[in-house]
């Protein structure tokens, strides 16, 4: 089992709890007094760092939301009162996708940067790859982070990167071929777009001696279904990752599966409570992600609520790691959640039905309204020579026993749903 830092993976726990401690006392003490936003919400809580001594003290500090940050970067234009230094010490401007609503800028001093790198060492050991890899990123780069931090995480295990951008989607197969890429970092959504791409262009993916994808912004390769079809497409193994562009690369999911994603406890303190009451919820059920990041000092996000639902595992794994982990990575978003004839439905457990049957290519979920009563609408796009009803009845049934629903299901011509390439947007609400 190859490990990027050893010593951290394999840490006691209270070796592990005593080094948390350690870097969260010293980033309240930079940060207090600096950190115009943080400041103000120690203050503002009646906290000084120095109260802070265990580990259970954390609870004493202030959540922090997403709301929060945004309205702290409104208030001072451009970047934001979330910062510790001066502008002038920072050297890397990034933001959110901005696909649930306003971008929330980020900015990186050199030393943070190097953080998000080693955070990404931990993701691409943890998935086994060596210096002997030729990583492929497939991305044009732009300000959303995506996976700016898997080059330099590529770059601290010594791995070639090979960059993909300014090419359509057979131009890259087509250089992974000719370079010959033994492993590749996307989101879900476009590990399963290049492969149909190669189906309908006659590319033969064999040719490409690829072995394993590291996915990440998106939950598909922790839904079972998806990660099926993706490993059975490539014929590689998968890797889940999680991150954000204002917490960090905080989880990634080793050899031994399936059996979740390891949190980076060296990096982040996590906590899971109920979304709804705010207090914790007993080990190993359901609840929010409550992150807080110890290398990103002059971006700090303390007790963040990330939204994300989880189930917290802290025993040690089969890898020998003692890193806590997510059971079955992010389970989904709180804020995704759905009520659909009085039943809670989430996209991913749709998806993971709908991938179940071989024949759909493509997918939209809809969630509509009328006269107060919800309804689930699906439109599937199919594999040619495929039956549409034989597709439909299987769709049906799944979510009928699954879900205890009954999907309206339309099957659309092909190429007539839209593809993604980073975040996919499968999944939309309309009130009638």
């Amino acid at each position: 089992m190859r490990y990027f830092k050893e010593s951290l993976e394999t840490m006691p726990r209270k070796a592990l709890e005593a080094l948390q401690i350690e870097k969260l006392r010293s980033m309240l003490k930079i940060v207090y007094g600096r950190n115009r936003f943080y400041t103000g919400k120690l203050e503002t809580a009646g906290i000084h760092p120095e109260a802070i001594k265990t580990l259970e003290d954390l609870s004493r500090l202030p959540l922090t939301t997403k709301e929060e940050l945004l309205q702290a970067q409104s208030d001072a234009l451009p970047f934001g009162c979330n910062t510790t230094f001066p502008e002038s010490a920072y050297s890397r401007f990034h933001q959110t996708s901005g696909t649930t609503g306003t971008p929330l800028r980020v900015l990186d001093t050199p030393e943070s940067w190097d953080w998000w790198g080693r955070c990404w060492g931990f993701v691409l050991t943890g998935a086994g790859l060596t210096e002997n890899d030729r990583l492929f990123v497939p991305f044009s780069f732009g300000p959303f982070i995506g996976f700016w931090a898997a080059v330099e995480g590529a770059r601290q295990i010594k791995s070639l990167m090979i960059p993909g951008g300014g090419r359509d989607s057979l131009q890259r197969l087509h250089l992974m071929k000719e370079l010959g890429a033994t492993a590749m970092c996307c989101t879900p959504t476009y590990a399963l777009r290049l492969a149909e791409v190669a189906r309908e262009s006659g590319f033969d993916l064999k040719e490409i001696p690829l072995q394993k994808l590291i996915l990440a912004g998106e939950p598909g390769a922790s839904v079972p279904a998806t990660k099926a079809r993706i490993e059975s497409v490539w014929n590689a193994k998968c890797f889940d990752h999680a991150g954000a562009s204002e917490v960090g690369a905080h989880s990634f999911e080793c050899e031994i599966q399936p059996n979740g994603t390891h949190i980076i406890e060296s990096e982040f303190i996590v906590e899971v409570l109920n979304p709804e009451t705010l207090e914790p919820v007993p080990e190993g059920e359901q609840g929010e992600l409550i992150i807080t990041n110890l290398g990103r000092i002059g971006f700090p996000v303390i007790r963040y609520r990330s939204g994300d639902l989880v189930r917290l595992n802290p025993e040690p794994c089969k890898c020998g790691r003692t890193f806590s982990r997510f059971e079955g990575g992010v389970l989904g978003r709180a804020d995704d959640m759905v009520v659909v004839r009085g039943i809670n439905v989430f996209p991913s457990a749709v998806e993971n039905l709908i991938r179940q049957c071989e024949a759909v290519e493509e997918f939209r979920i809809t969630v509509s309204t009328e006269r107060e009563m919800g309804n689930l609408e699906l439109e599937l796009e199919l594999s040619k020579n495929t039956n549409p009803e034989t597709a439909r009845n299987t769709v049906d049934q799944a979510i009928q026993n699954e879900l205890s629903l009954r999907p309206e299901i339309t099957v659309v011509p092909s190429g007539s749903l839209p593809r993604f390439e980073m975040k996919a947007k499968r999944f939309q609400v309309k009130n009638n």
